[in-house]
């Protein structure tokens, strides 16, 4: 029942604020001790700023409601407090306690879902904070999916969570997909005539296995040529996904014979679902492609990805790449 980004509705209403005739009396910036005793604080979802002051005042953590309710006002980082439990020291500054806030060092059992990561990872994550497996298993087939898609796997948003104590693997879960559709609420995923909502969050999962963000939009224009010919997009993010093998780059020839959907040097077309879950950066480069005529791609060192419609450049390429990883390039 939480998710990652709160939308301030800084509607002000204060029973008990404690004012100067200068302004909102705060507590003076100070040095913190580590030897301190800290004070929980429970950001519910969708906490208005005036109800987050309102609680940090209560647990004395500022010295009025008020400061911190103008601090948040002008300062746009607030808008990026998580929601869930916090530790903080009290009888600080209103500065101090946002700052506090936004630091995940103070929010125990922290999820850290990274961009591209798998279902599996996301429910590792969870079992390690506490969660049971069966829960999550069972959670992981109750989620109410958005319209238009038929998987879970895509729809994890990568962001920061923490969960208040008796939080479900259901409700965690529903407020992963919960951020996804509000960092997508903005995007055209329903819009392609082309694609589906669901194969635009496939081709974003693949984007974002495949590059580096500064060239998301041209993989993503592969993806669209390949398909657009009729040619296997042979993607070797597609084949770890299946073998769950991260960071090696090489992928035998055995691996490119595995059988399955998610094989894309065997199966044309996409894979039958997201192979992770995309962040917005890719999602974005799913429905916005580059301008091109590519239909390789390859990074010949760190850094190094170079794109072109021909096969014999591709296969010069390959070669450098084969030299560069022999020599350890890509350790």
């Amino acid at each position: 029942m939480l998710a990652f980004i709160l939308v301030f509705a800084f509607t002000f209403i204060s029973h008990e604020l404690r004012s100067t005739s200068s302004g909102a009396a705060d507590f003076p910036r100070r040095v913190i001790s580590s030897q301190e005793k800290l004070v929980e604080i429970a950001v519910g979802e969708g906490s208005s700023g005036s109800v987050i002051a309102e609680q940090l005042f209560s647990a004395g953590v500022i010295e009025s409601s008020q400061s911190f309710f103008k601090l948040a006002i002008v300062d746009t980082r607030a808008a990026r407090i998580a929601p869930g439990l916090h530790l903080l020291n009290t009888k600080i500054s209103a500065e101090q306690a946002l700052e506090q806030l936004l630091d995940p060092s103070r929010i125990p059992n922290l999820i850290k879902v990274f961009e591209g990561a798998w279902n599996s990872e996301i429910f590792a994550m969870l079992e390690a904070r506490g969660f049971e497996r069966k829960e999550i298993q069972e959670a992981s087939a109750n989620v109410q999916l958005p319209d238009g898609f038929q998987t879970l796997e895509g729809l994890l948003f990568p962001a920061q969570y923490s969960f208040t104590p008796g939080t479900s693997a259901l409700e965690a879960l529903q407020s992963m997909v919960r951020s996804f559709e509000m960092k997508t609420n903005t995007l055209a995923l329903t819009k392609d005539s082309s694609f589906t909502a669901q194969q635009l969050v496939i081709i974003a999962s693949i984007i974002q296995a495949e590059g580096d963000t500064k060239d998301f939009t041209k993989v993503s224009r592969v993806i669209r040529n390949r398909l657009k010919i009729g040619m296997p997009l042979q993607m070797d993010s597609t084949v770890h996904y299946v073998k769950k093998m991260r960071g090696s780059v090489f992928l035998s020839t055995q691996s490119t014979s595995l059988k399955s959907p998610f094989n894309t040097y065997r199966k044309y077309g996409l894979p039958p679902g997201p192979i992770g879950n995309p962040g917005l950066d890719a999602l974005s480069a799913a429905i916005n492609p580059a301008s091109g005529d590519w239909l390789y791609f390859i990074t010949v060192s760190p850094g190094d990805t170079r794109f072109t419609s021909s096969i014999e450049e591709f296969n010069g390429w390959k070669a450098l790449y084969t030299k560069n990883r022999k020599a350890g390039a890509f350790k």
